[in-house]
């Protein structure tokens, strides 16, 4: 099964950004650590970032296309992009949506997500381990589809 792993904005800039929120992980090692999960989960994982949110929106648009899982981190597209939203409603394959810090603990417009709705899942708070327990629950429901 193929899986994207998309990114909203400022997250390339893990590492850097405000590591008492967001951890000492680089962008790249996250990367590189949701590729080698989805190596041994047996998925196709195709990570991506952006701060564009007509490119996140493309992605999606792709990712339903092609009936393919989306594990995605909407950062601050969470609360408040209904283009976000509705590009995940689109979506045919599982969703699951991670935030690396606890959205529910910060500021109050971080509480609520109009992605969650639409999401098969939510993991926030985990840090960037939420990547990879995503990514192995991705590849538990495509172990249990029928062929």
């Amino acid at each position: 099964m193929k899986a994207y792993v998309l990114n909203g904005p400022n997250l390339g800039r893990l590492g850097r950004r405000q590591t008492d929120v967001y951890g000492v992980t680089s962008y790249a090692d996250l990367v590189a650590g949701c590729e080698q999960v989805g190596r041994e989960a047996g998925l196709d994982v195709v990570v991506r970032q952006t701060d564009a949110e007509h490119e996140m929106l493309a992605w999606l648009h792709e990712a339903a296309d092609a009936q393919a899982a989306v594990v995605l981190n909407p950062g601050a597209w969470s609360h408040y992009s209904y283009a976000v939203r509705d590009a995940c409603a689109m979506l045919r394959g599982p969703l699951v949506e991670v935030h690396i810090s606890n959205i529910h603990a910060r500021e109050q417009f971080r509480h609520h997500s109009v992605v969650s709705a639409v999401a098969t899942g939510v993991i926030c708070g985990l840090g960037v381990d939420g990547y990879r327990l995503a990514l192995l629950h991705v590849a538990q429901l495509a172990a249990a589809r029928p062929s």
